[in-house]
């Protein structure tokens, strides 16, 4: 293992999954797999994008002609561990299964990650071969009871602290005083991204939970859509805040977003809690 890799490593577990240097801002994992050819562990930060309930890692080994070593060694074994941060502060470590996306699905996926990050087509655009793309799926699952229990418990502590905020807007918006606004919409887009991308350290929730419970398919495609309804409201209203828009226009757009929110998690809690703490996969 390299210096620089070994020194990301180190970092990332004494800090929640959190790097500086070139790394700073991205979405990084910690991916161990097992030696094609020694058997033995390696440990490799590489940069991942979340997609429903899998995690997808792309070897591009910088637009290198050849693949990095760790794809070598998913394709000779699948099962590896991975370590991601949570928005605790914490590094959340479990077993999962790399399987290669093939075909039109990796061409889209590529594209997809190309769009986001312009590094990756300036990568592919840099050697012949076709730069894989590998899905990692948690082994786990939400079959375990604690962890189903664990799950809730960070949802409903999600939307008390999103509750909490939203009330201190309020008093601040009717004391004169709407200087809480912008940390509200902070940790509102923050909470609508943990929901849609499954952000936090139970990632995948709503396409494991769609899979365990396959009656909730119908409820957690509505989740979706008021989590993009949300986001959309949410950056309404840090375009009023950035305009200087005065208190009673403030005001209103944040009593719609707390009718709006509060009936959100009425609903989610109503039917994933109901799931997550005492239902039954596939009922």
């Amino acid at each position: 293992m390299s210096a620089f890799n070994e020194q990301v490593i180190e970092e990332f577990r004494a800090d929640g999954g959190l790097v500086g240097g070139m790394f700073e801002g991205a979405d990084l994992l910690l991916l161990t797999t097992r030696g094609a050819r020694s058997g033995r562990p390696h440990t490799t930060p590489v940069v991942y994008v979340r997609d429903g309930a899998r995690l997808l890692v792309f070897a591009s080994n910088g637009g290198a002609p050849h693949h990095p070593a760790w794809y070598h060694n998913v394709r000779a074994e699948p099962r590896v561990t991975v370590e991601i941060g949570t928005p605790e502060g914490t590094v959340d470590r479990f077993e999962a299964e790399a399987v290669a996306s093939e075909g039109a699905e990796r061409d889209r996926l590529y594209a997809e990650q190309a769009d986001r990050d312009p590094a990756f087509a300036a990568y592919q655009a840099g050697t012949e071969r076709p730069i894989p793309v590998v899905a990692l799926r948690r082994a786990d699952g939400i079959a375990d009871p604690s962890r189903r229990a664990a799950v809730a418990a960070h949802l409903v502590k999600v939307h008390d602290g999103l509750r909490s905020e939203l009330a201190a807007l309020r008093q601040g918006l009717n004391t004169g005083t709407p200087r809480l606004g912008a940390e509200l919409a902070r940790h509102c887009l923050a909470f609508c991204g943990a929901l849609h991308t499954h952000h936090h350290s139970e990632d995948g929730v709503f396409g494991l939970l769609q899979e365990q419970f396959p009656h909730l398919a119908e409820d957690l495609g509505r989740m979706r859509e008021e989590h993009r309804s949300v986001a959309r409201a949410i950056a309404g209203l840090e375009a009023l805040l950035a305009s200087d828009a005065a208190p009673d226009v403030l005001r209103a757009e944040v009593d719609r977003l707390a009718t709006g929110l509060e009936e959100h998690f009425a609903h989610e809690e109503a039917r994933l809690l109901t799931a997550l703490t005492g239902g039954s996969p596939g009922a």
